[in-house]
């Protein structure tokens, strides 16, 4: 019964805002509805597992804090300019995003570009599917790279696995990435083909040169990689973090952010969404910690799709840990003469199908990785319709279930 909350959760955040979408518009309603589905699992769980309680909200706090310190030192980095939105320039944008995800994570690379794209697309009417492969490639499956791509290899990272080890996901990085931006490339050049002559023509006089101002914060975000990348402990990560984004805040103009756009109700969402996500998800990974052993999971494709279905609806971090620590328990009982990743004690190739799993998956739905949702509510607050919760995952099952199935026959 303690596990119902969890998917009543999901459930919610996928129909309310179909069925009462004034409703869902506030942020107070969304921390309504989560406070309401999550507080009694908070209070059981605090009475039978306190340990497991405190670790996840640990967790929660610093998963927050650097998706926030991204947010905001991002945020105060503007990029103007009007390119022509032709299929070619719309395809390197994502190119450039999915190499930027690498460097800055996932979530900076996300902010700092998605609203030049969104001014170059602007002349344009058939974009639907646009901020779809920018979810799927720049705010995802581009930072499998580093651990500073995404949050579950950063935990990989703190937990021993070598900062340079996820470098040998470069094959299947160049896949994925490769399919899709050829996929997108076919795609925009269909819809391109569909606009108006006046549009094509307004596309092409308002063109400006691409320049970038609040420079200064790409100092800050320097600070918060090195923070992440020389294993600064808890809490003076956290504060160093934090320190960024007030730096950020006093160094920044307003009207740098005022021109960006920029506003607290992307992170905010996603802070109070995640909140009651992360809470609720507490007894469903010790369901799986406790009973994962028999259920028959050892292979790397059994992996790689677990952790992938478990990341597209659960936050990926913590999905990432819970099957590395089964993934431990496969490798000490059987007699695979695979390599082992140093300093983990997990197989080679089942820590590769988790770290694809997790990181590749999240692209799945708007709740798998925190940019999703950063990234549909600017884009939404843009003016520019996105699919809904349901129309998402009809995208991702239709191109990405078939991508990640050749993944699994070449690779897994």
């Amino acid at each position: 019964m303690v596990c119902l909350p969890f998917p009543l959760l999901l459930l919610l955040i996928a129909a309310l805002p179909l069925a009462f979408p004034h409703f869902w518009e506030r942020n107070l309603n969304k921390a309504i509805v989560s406070a309401l589905v999550s507080t009694p699992v908070f209070f059981v769980t605090l009475m039978t597992s306190p340990h497991e309680l405190l670790a996840t909200l640990e967790e929660y706090i610093s998963f927050i804090l650097m998706l926030a310190s991204l947010f905001v030192i991002s945020g105060g980095i503007l990029v103007k300019g009007d390119l022509r939105a032709t299929p070619t320039v719309n395809t390197i944008f994502l190119a450039i995003g999915a190499v930027m995800a690498n460097a800055i994570g996932t979530t900076g690379a996300s902010m700092v570009l998605i609203r030049p794209l969104l001014q170059t697309i602007g002349e344009r009417k058939h974009v639907f599917h646009i901020p779809v492969f920018f979810i799927f490639v720049v705010s995802n499956i581009g930072g499998s790279l580093t651990p500073l791509g995404d949050p579950p290899l950063f935990l990989g990272y703190l937990r021993g696995v070598p900062f340079t080890w996820t470098l040998c996901l470069l094959p299947q990085w160049l896949m994925v990435v490769g399919l899709l931006l050829l996929i997108f490339y076919i795609w925009d050049t269909l819809s391109y083909r569909r606009e108006t002559k006046t549009d094509i023509e307004r596309d092409i006089a308002e063109r400006t040169p691409i320049r970038v101002t609040g420079k200064i914060n790409l100092l800050f975000l320097i600070m918060v990689v090195l923070a992440i990348f020389f294993q600064t402990p808890a809490p003076y990560r956290e504060l160093a973090m934090v320190g960024a984004s007030l730096l950020s805040l006093i160094c920044t103009g307003k009207d740098i952010r005022t021109e960006n756009k920029f506003t607290f109700y992307p992170i905010n969402e996603v802070a109070i969404l995640f909140a009651g996500i992360f809470i609720t998800m507490v007894p469903l990974l010790a369901l799986l910690r406790a009973k994962g052993a028999s259920m028959g999971i050892t292979e790397p494709w059994h992996f790689f799709w677990v952790t992938g279905a478990l990341s597209s609806f659960l936050d990926n971090a913590p999905t990432y840990i819970t099957l590395t620590s089964l993934a431990e328990s496969v490798t000490r009982s059987t007699s695979h003469a695979g390599a082992i990743v140093a300093g983990i004690g997990v197989r080679a190739d089942l820590l590769a199908a988790i770290s694809c799993g997790a990181v590749f998956m999240g692209a799945n739905t708007y709740i798998g990785n925190g940019p999703n949702l950063m990234v549909k509510s600017i884009v939404e607050e843009q003016g520019i319709r996105v699919p809904h919760f349901f129309g998402y995952m009809l995208y991702s099952g239709l191109i990405l279930i078939p991508i990640f199935t050749i993944v699994t026959f070449v690779f897994f």
